[in-house]
């Protein structure tokens, strides 16, 4: 074989079993938090947005002299409930970021460990194409209907 032709073997490190499987732990403990912490903004946001509804159906319960002074109150419910955006880029980064720790545990399981015999090779999810679904750093604008 001709030495010019011939592809040189990628780059590898090699890891003790244990200390991969207590990576993989780690990184699936981590992908477990960012769900628990996905149901808790689901929670507080749910809450938040019945809170807003009330406070709204209040305001429109007011005798009809007073209707006039509610409207920078209805503009500040409608902003807060535009802030309210910021649950949803959220939870878009926590299921992505889960999804990049999953693929890394899955992936590094499959690279370092031999299947047992007679095990099926798992259909791994492949990791995120993009590096981030949310661009946004701030809530500067945006609306959500409600009222």
């Amino acid at each position: 074989m001709d030495p010019l032709t011939m592809q040189p073997a990628p780059p590898s490190v090699s890891l003790p079993v244990n200390l991969v499987a207590n990576l993989q732990d780690s990184l699936l403990m981590a992908v477990t938090d960012l769900q628990r912490l996905e149901g808790l903004l689901d929670h507080a946001t749910t809450n938040l947005m019945e809170r807003f509804g009330t406070a709204n159906q209040a305001l429109g319960a007011l005798p009809e002299n007073r209707q006039g002074e509610l409207g920078p109150i209805r503009t500040s419910l409608h902003q807060a409930v535009t802030e309210l955006q910021f649950h949803d880029m959220a939870t878009q980064l926590i299921v992505h970021t889960g999804k990049v720790l999953q693929s890394c545990a899955w992936r590094l399981a499959e690279e370092a460990m031999e299947p047992e015999e007679g095990e099926v090779p798992l259909g791994l999810d492949p990791m995120p194409e993009r590096p981030s679904p949310v661009t946004q750093s701030e809530m500067d604008a945006g609306s959500i209907d409600l009222f």
